[in-house]
């Protein structure tokens, strides 16, 4: 699968970040314009290009960076969260992933973020709210190749769940950075094991490495319990 990937890197720009609106319109017309970029969004689902390779799925880039000890609401988070572009095929990949920083290059509270067309990289989303996440904290320059290989694993379907996979995770932090891989069902433990096997062999991780399995239930109450003591010590 590398070297089918390796192969057809393309070196056209990949840089299609998605801008801000600056204007305030009206709530009404704010709200239509919503819901025609919705509309729009709709319509401009990324297809393969003429001769390229599919992929089994469409994935869409996110990145999303914040001030460190800033509390955060799930509101400002996701408006912290910015697309860099969809894709549908391995050139189309190669088009955005070629340009784009390496995680252990970014600096500061910095995530990257790959899912599935149409799941945002959030707890309450349908797709993942019953879901959870394998986690693994890297020691720093690390980072950079974990990421790239289990991309990769995914885009080529090697943890052989069906649709169970919804995305993947690179965090730089400060100490250490850490990778994860979302999928829909927690309670399914045949699931959970097998994707972390393949996380275990498609990383050539060490036997003793750490892997820790946390659903989305349980990281939302974590974070409520958090932002509750924050409210309740005046914010500090």
């Amino acid at each position: 699968m590398n070297n089918k990937f390796d192969a057809l890197k393309d070196d056209d720009s990949g840089d299609h970040d998605q801008n801000e609106d600056s204007g305030s319109p009206k709530e009404c017309e704010k709200e239509k314009n919503e819901e025609e970029e919705k509309d729009q969004n709709k319509k401009k689902t990324v297809v393969p290009g003429a001769g390229e390779h599919p992929l089994q799925y469409n994935y869409t880039f996110w990145y999303s960076r914040r001030t460190p000890g800033r509390p955060a609401s799930s509101q400002s988070y996701e408006q912290n969260i910015k697309q860099i572009g969809s894709f549908a095929s391995v050139e189309q990949f190669w088009r955005f992933y070629s340009h784009m920083t390496r995680p252990g290059d970014l600096t500061g509270h910095s995530d990257f973020h790959l899912f599935k067309e149409g799941i945002k990289p959030m707890w309450e989303d349908d797709a993942n709210k019953s879901g959870g996440k394998w986690i693994i904290r890297l020691r720093k320059g690390l980072a950079s190749r974990c990421w790239e290989n289990l991309i990769l694993a995914m885009l080529g379907e090697q943890f052989m769940v069906g649709e169970e996979i919804c995305g993947a995770v690179v965090s730089v932090r400060f100490q250490e950075d850490i990778i994860s891989i979302w999928n829909k069902t927690a309670s399914d433990q045949a699931t959970t094991a097998r994707i972390r096997d393949t996380l275990r062999r498609v990383l050539n991780l060490p036997p003793n490495t750490i892997m820790e399995y946390k659903t989305h239930t349980d990281s939302i109450k974590a974070w409520e319990d958090f932002h509750g003591l924050v409210n309740a010590s005046g914010g500090r």
